[in-house]
């Protein structure tokens, strides 16, 4: 089995420069969980060329600093991707930014929220059970597409996960992020995409949090094995 992460974070080197990828990062939540998988790391946002739904048996979208309506040189083929994959039933997996841009282009519609930046451990009722877990967004879908399901919400984002009627699932919060590769992001970010009153507020709320390394693993795992193609 072959499942490409596509990276669509527009990295601003040198600032963070020899920090984890966010594909590496993906890699290192999901991984075990899903030994049996050869994960590929694609750069998409950096100019690798978008693959065809065919070309790997599954999917995982990554966060990204943009919001679906930048409409980036890459998203438009990235959204033909993602339809390509709904008529073909490839598997597909979104965090933040793919949350959004699946629900986006599935038929419902992202947008900022009126909460505005959340930054740190939040707690979700997910899956029938309560969690926490670590969250960087703005953006937020606002509206469901057809055929979807909520299976995560939170006090400051209601529509915190969603499960499709066809092999899709997404969650809005970072279920690869560690508290560690927050704070590295927090001192290279400091008062370029985050403010230090952010970062103390998230800092707090790490001492409160017992995020799970393998949050939501199994479910995308799990989605993977259904219904990748032979």
């Amino acid at each position: 089995m072959r499942i490409a992460i596509l990276d669509v974070t527009e990295h601003p080197l040198p600032l963070l420069e020899g920090l984890p990828t966010p594909a590496a990062q993906i890699r290192d939540w999901l991984a075990p969980a899903l030994p049996e998988a050869e994960l590929v790391g694609l750069a998409i946002a950096e100019g690798t060329l978008l693959p065809t739904a065919s070309d790997y048996h599954g999917y995982v979208v990554s966060g990204s600093e943009k919001g679906v309506y930048d409409e980036a040189p890459w998203m438009a083929g990235l959204r033909a991707l993602l339809l390509d994959c709904r008529e073909t039933r490839t598997p597909v997996y979104g965090i933040c930014f793919g949350h959004q841009i699946l629900a986006d282009t599935w038929g419902g519609r992202a947008a900022k929220a009126d909460c505005g930046m959340i930054v740190g451990a939040k707690r979700f009722d997910y899956r029938g059970r309560q969690v926490d877990a670590h969250a960087w967004h703005q953006d937020q879908v606002q509206d469901i597409p057809p055929g979807a399901t909520v299976t995560g919400s939170a006090a400051h984002c209601p529509i915190g996960a969603l499960d499709y009627d066809f092999p899709a699932r997404s969650v809005q919060f970072h279920p690869e992020y560690t508290a560690e590769a927050m704070r590295a992001l927090f001192e290279r970010g400091r008062d370029v995409f985050v403010t230090p009153d952010q970062i103390a507020a998230a800092e707090a709320s790490f001492q409160t949090a017992a995020v799970p390394r393998d949050l939501a693993a199994e479910d995308a795992a799990h989605l993977f094995r259904q219904h990748a193609r032979a």
